[in-house]
């Protein structure tokens, strides 16, 4: 049985490593990036939304960058847009559950 040269086995070993490492980390990371980016894409005005600082409240006015959303009755704040970590009821839902 012929030897591997052990550079060619250090390189092939690089080579795995940088193949696990995206598996692992890299990849996953991308995949969540896009969802959220997604998510983003599909705020609706009416949407129950939580903000990254936990702040609740449902979307009043949708802007470029930001969105309005209202916290409690006559309190409204600005937020980016990024700053939303999720929406916890979409409009129609939301819409159903008030009457």
């Amino acid at each position: 049985m012929p030897q591997l040269n052990p550079q060619l086995v250090s390189l092939l070993y690089i080579i795995g490593l940088f193949a696990i490492l995206y598996l692992l980390l890299i990849r996953p990371q991308q995949v969540r990036q896009r969802r959220h980016q997604e998510m983003l894409r599909r705020l609706q005005v009416n949407d129950q939304v939580v903000t990254v600082g936990g702040i609740l409240g449902s979307i009043v006015k949708i802007k470029d960058d930001s969105v309005v959303v209202r916290v409690a009755d006559n309190v409204r704040i600005e937020v980016l847009k990024s700053a939303i970590a999720q929406v916890t009821k979409k409009a129609e839902s939301a819409a159903e559950d008030s009457k």
